[in-house]
């Protein structure tokens, strides 16, 4: 028994034993010929993967291998209970802490572990107790992570009456069904958050931000739709190097650098470029980059506030704006529902995995008069800026929840939750 255990008595109904005690701890066969089998049969057989498909639900009740019963006897393959409660025991599966309860009698492979309660525990209690073990902390410290009998046999296991067992299930699963649904609700309000922050720009490059009258379709005098390349300076290509992390020269700005709208600067790494060329590629407050290629294509970035000197990557194009447009302005256009639209659906043919420069040129952008583009800005950044504090709340909110989950299950098997 550990210290924390000696200091904090159970209720004198209660009793402490090692969990090897109270259930048989098993681990799971793969038999040789499995991957021969039909699965045509109602047999579930559970693998890692398997442990996806049921979402949050705790009991598995469905694999993609299934058995016949000919098959079971043919492969001897190992049958365990209904109740029985397992989780992964090897590699990174281990670092998912996902625990499941078989619904129905069924079979798991070898890199899962099962534990089948004996006649005096509740395999729903026994789940809730292994649903707050972290596995990431009993494992065998190896190259391959691995949970073994020798690492849960000996776990001090809080054992009250079975009617008590079952009466803190089903105080558990009600708190959890009160905390479940409150979760959903801050869920469905940050979908909420990102349509309202999609609406904010559309109605912005359709000029109802500042024209609250304005109609479907039109536009307000003295707006006008253009082509990207009419508002530029130039359109271009990045530097092809190669990065180190040795001071050779400016920083080298790639993709990979640009992570969440933002750039820890002093983590970007350097490269070696000539003089005679370097100017060419220096980036400069207020420059717009792109990536062109891989995940994030399409993705923008506004070069913003004090940087070092630095370039930017092959992989990155540069925009650089004229005096008829302000660069927040355009930043937010290539947020904007409009933009996304061109580059998804293909209008000016990059819905591709690459975007070029040509074609990025021909973007079609709703331009407003430079003057009213600094407003524009200013209510698009006032009802983001409401959108992200509400944002901030609800990821506190959400962090709150899984605190308070962990408090409920802390006090259940402490026997202080009745």
């Amino acid at each position: 028994m550990n210290e924390e255990q000696n200091i904090k008595q159970l209720p004198k109904d209660w009793k402490w034993v090692k969990l090897g005690e109270a259930c048989e701890i098993v681990s799971g066969n793969t038999p040789k010929g499995l991957e021969l089998i039909s699965n045509k049969g109602q047999h579930q057989f559970y693998k890692v993967s398997d442990m996806n498909l049921v979402g949050n639900e705790i009991r598995m009740s469905v694999s993609n291998l299934k058995l016949t019963l000919e098959e079971i006897k043919k492969l001897k393959v190992k049958v365990y209970p209904k109740g029985t409660v397992i989780f992964p025991k090897r590699g990174g599966a281990i670092l998912t802490n996902k625990k499941r309860v078989l619904s129905e009698d069924a079979s798991f492979d070898l890199n899962l572990m099962g534990i089948l309660p004996n006649d005096s525990l509740s395999s729903n209690y026994l789940f809730y107790w292994i649903q707050k073990l972290d596995l990431s902390k009993i494992y065998d410290g190896s190259n391959v992570p691995q949970i073994n009998n020798k690492n849960v046999a000996p776990l001090d296991f809080p054992l009250p009456p079975k009617p008590t067992q079952q009466a803190i299930v089903s105080k558990i699963e009600e708190l959890f069904s009160e905390l479940d649904k409150g979760i959903e609700n801050l869920r469905l309000a940050q979908q909420q958050l990102k349509t309202y922050r999609q609406a904010v720009l559309k109605w912005a490059f359709e000029g109802k931000l500042t024209n609250e009258n304005m109609k479907d379709g039109e536009l307000p005098e003295g707006w006008k739709q253009v082509k990207l390349n009419e508002m530029t300076e130039s359109i271009q290509y990045g530097f092809t190097e190669s990065s180190s992390k040795e001071l050779i020269g400016p920083k080298f700005l790639r993709i990979t650098d640009i992570q969440e709208n933002k750039v820890k600067w002093d983590e970007v790494p350097y490269c070696k470029i000539d003089k005679k060329i370097k100017a060419k590629y220096l980036l400069k407050e207020g420059d717009l980059v792109f990536a062109r290629t891989g995940a994030t294509v399409g993705k923008s970035f506004l070069i913003k506030g004090e940087i070092p000197e630095a370039v930017f990557a092959s992989y990155l194009i540069r925009v650089r704006v004229n005096k008829e447009i302000d660069e927040k302005y355009l930043s937010y256009f290539f947020h904007s529902p409009n933009y996304w639209s061109q580059i998804t659906e293909g209008q000016v043919g990059i819905g591709q995995p690459n975007v070029n420069g040509t074609k990025l040129g021909q973007l079609d952008l709703i331009l407003a008069p430079i003057k009213e583009q600094a407003k524009i800005v200013q209510e698009i950044e006032s009802r983001l800026s409401v959108a992200d504090k509400m944002e901030e709340s609800i990821t506190q909110s959400l962090q709150q929840s899984e605190a308070l989950r962990q408090s409920i299950l802390k006090k259940a098997f402490e026997g202080r939750l009745l």
